[in-house]
């Protein structure tokens, strides 16, 4: 329910002053661990007083949950995994572990996982959540996958991961007011989580409501400031606006945080963000720079079509009118395979 700046408050107004030094390590370390995570995700440091915590499930299941945020999907399930061994109903570990299992479209381990889940816990959301997002992920099932998500927010009304799993039900099939009034009761349940605002912004951006958009994408900011996908997305609305100067500011905003988070830009996820940043590049006419962005872009999706369509339209732009053939040849042959 907290915002992390308010999170951030609490943990300021502890009165841990009565408490010798290696007690007040202990507690704010036990407290930070229980902090959000998509608020400047980083390596979560024990210190050296409370050294041997570093095999708590807990703790582990919080490392976990920064390396999801940080999109090293692998990492996290290699964390995740190594919890589900230890104790295969781990509360706190299941969302996540499900997430990151959606993620790294894992549908057979998903699939026994819900399975197993349901069988022993069928009053638990967590295990028709597991069995909603199995069918989201098979793709075309997403009827199926509405009933098991709407089981899992009858069973407990305020679970927000459900929630925003129904919204993305609708938001596949563009079907934009029904997504939107799932994401808006995540939002009114999950009140210091920027996800259902960021989602309600994107709904927004897909109809053309720019305006709308932007308030979302501005509310998720205010929550989650050093978020990566928000700025990309406030990026993307000012593209739209013809405001190239301040769609570079945010998406080269946007890039440093996911450099800073990994040294460099390895995930697929990240594709959108440099084609974008391409794109907002030819625009100010910096050619060689948006090419650059683009070819980056090239190595994380190597056969995307728009990719080779942007490159040929630059090198057309700078002459180079052989270099732009071959490039719309490329994105012709890719369309028709």
């Amino acid at each position: 329910m907290l915002t992390a700046q308010e999170e951030k408050e609490l943990l300021e107004s502890l009165p841990l002053s009565k408490l010798c030094t290696e007690e007040q390590e202990l507690l704010r370390f036990l407290f930070e661990n229980k902090l959000k995570k998509y608020n400047k995700p980083s390596e979560t440091v024990i210190p050296e007083s409370v050294d041997g915590l570093q095999e708590n499930l807990d703790v582990v299941v919080s490392l976990a949950e920064r390396h999801y945020y940080n999109c090293d999907f692998k990492m996290c399930y290699k964390l995740t995994s190594v919890v589900m061994e230890k104790d295969p109903f781990h509360a706190n570990c299941l969302p996540v572990h499900i997430g990151t299992l959606v993620e790294l479209n894992k549908a057979n381990e998903l699939f026994y996982l819900s399975h197993k889940l349901v069988d022993l816990y069928p009053s638990n959301p967590v295990s028709w959540f597991a069995v909603g997002c199995y069918y989201l992920m098979v793709g075309h099932k997403n009827e199926h996958a509405r009933r098991y998500l709407s089981k899992a927010t009858t069973l407990e009304k305020t679970y927000g991961p459900a929630w925003i799993a129904y919204g993305h039900s609708f938001a596949v099939e563009s079907e934009h007011d029904q997504a939107m009034a799932a994401y808006f009761t995540a939002a009114q349940l999950m009140k210091g989580c920027h996800l259902p605002m960021l989602y309600i912004g994107l709904e927004y951006g897909l109809t053309n409501n720019s305006k709308l958009a932007e308030r979302f994408f501005g509310q998720a900011l205010s929550i989650a400031p050093e978020d990566p996908f928000v700025m990309h997305e406030v990026g993307v609305v000012a593209f739209q606006n013809g405001e190239w100067k301040t769609a570079e500011k945010w998406f080269l905003d946007a890039l440093e945080k996911i450099k800073a988070i990994g040294n460099e830009v390895t995930v697929d996820k990240w594709e959108p963000l440099l084609n974008n940043l391409g794109h907002v590049c030819r625009k100010l006419k910096k050619y060689a720079e948006a090419l650059d962005y683009h070819r980056q872009a090239l190595v994380l999706i190597p056969q995307n079509a728009s990719t080779y369509s942007a490159i040929g339209y630059i090198h057309s732009l700078m002459g180079n009118f052989e270099n732009a053939v071959d490039y719309f040849h490329t994105e012709q042959t890719l369309r028709t395979n």
